[in-house]
């Protein structure tokens, strides 16, 4: 899953400039649409074209590690196991 941090990139950035930012105000500078917004604040894992990643990094000044995080799938990595990628179990 992917993990969003633009709750934190809003209050850093809210903090930084001494004012409110609003979902309105990241919608008209970047041209993403207020709903898709709104779903990555708050729905965990929601998914977006990269794009939107693109003028998110550039709103904020920051490097998309700074943007997203990749949670491992606790699934998966049972399913991964031990196995090294080499062919052998270990």
């Amino acid at each position: 899953m992917i993990r969003y941090h633009l709750k934190e990139l809003i209050a850093d950035k809210e903090f930084a400039e001494k004012r409110r930012i609003t979902i309105g105000e990241i919608a008209k500078e970047t041209g993403i649409n207020r709903m898709t917004l709104s779903k990555i604040i708050n729905h965990p894992g929601h998914s977006t074209v990269t794009d939107n990643l693109d003028k998110l990094c550039n709103y904020f000044s920051c490097d998309i590690d700074q943007l997203i995080t990749h949670i491992k799938d606790q699934r998966q990595a049972e399913d991964v196991g031990e196995y090294s990628g080499d062919g052998k179990e270990d």
